[in-house]
């Protein structure tokens, strides 16, 4: 309790901090923020063409909402996963990045990975209102659907943070944790649904340990608020808010554990 306190009343730095991030995130670039949406057209164009077209990876027809489109079907799902791809790539080098900080006054550390993934949130929401317009665009009214999808944001952003906190205190004790969690995250993008539909997955025992994945249900539930619009399952919602709060707690209590030795470490 008293590290929340702590962690609370750090609120100042903890938007400076954001605002560092959201500064460097693309400076000195031409193109500046436009990159934030470039990245995932471009990804959504060579998947599109690779998986619908070259390996005629099928579309599901959004249920009630009648839409059939592979862009959108893909981009509900990408943009998620660019978000904890993003955020735990960059949580990673957060603390070896700002070793010069830690090691010349103290802070709660936990602060630099929250301000990492939170300069990640705010390119989601960017790019999640483009998507949300060019959705109405197409004809699917997902005004009121918005709300959900804030609500899964912040139950993604909390489970972001878990693992960003818990991979962070590590790299710095184990330099090789990087270049493994860049492999892990090509094999977690393709045992996802983002590229083709769930149906896909054989049905029993297959379907049942493939959806013990949360970016599965992340995803499929991002989808279920913007390209079918509906509610998600509610045991679903309840899976992620359970699996995302375990990771927040499991990344709080190592990163506490090792945090006294980081300055030294690095």
């Amino acid at each position: 309790m008293n590290r929340l306190a702590e962690l609370a009343g750090s609120r100042e730095l903890m938007v400076n901090l954001t605002l560092r991030e959201l500064r460097g995130k693309y400076k000195r670039s031409f193109l500046g923020w436009s990159w934030s949406l470039l990245n995932p057209l471009a990804t959504m164009l060579i998947f599109s063409l690779v998986f619908r077209y070259f390996l005629k990876v099928g579309v599901p027809t959004g249920d009630p909402s009648g839409l059939k489109a592979f862009a959108f079907f893909l981009l509900c799902g990408l943009l998620p996963w660019n978000y904890l791809s993003n955020g735990i790539s960059g949580s990673m080098g957060a603390l070896v990045g700002n070793s010069n900080l830690i090691k010349k006054v103290y802070f709660p550390r936990e602060i630099l990975v929250a301000a990492n993934v939170a300069s990640w949130a705010v390119s989601l929401a960017i790019e999640m209102g483009v998507l949300a317009v060019a959705l109405m665009i197409a004809g699917n009214f997902v005004l009121p659907w918005l709300l959900p999808v804030v609500v899964l944001v912040a139950i993604q952003t909390v489970f972001v943070v878990g693992l960003g906190l818990l991979l962070s205190v590590l790299n710095v004790f184990f330099r090789d944790i990087q270049h493994f969690v860049g492999i892990f995250l090509q094999i977690w993008f393709y045992a996802t649904p983002i590229v083709y539909p769930l149906d896909v997955v054989p049905e029993g025992r297959v379907r049942f340990f493939y959806s013990l994945n949360p970016m599965v249900r992340f995803a499929e539930a991002y989808r279920d608020c913007l390209y079918d619009l509906r509610f998600p399952p509610l045991l679903d919602v309840l899976y992620l808010v359970g699996v995302s709060v375990g990771a927040l707690t499991l990344g709080m209590l190592l990163f506490a554990r090792l945090e006294p030795k980081l300055a030294e470490e690095l």
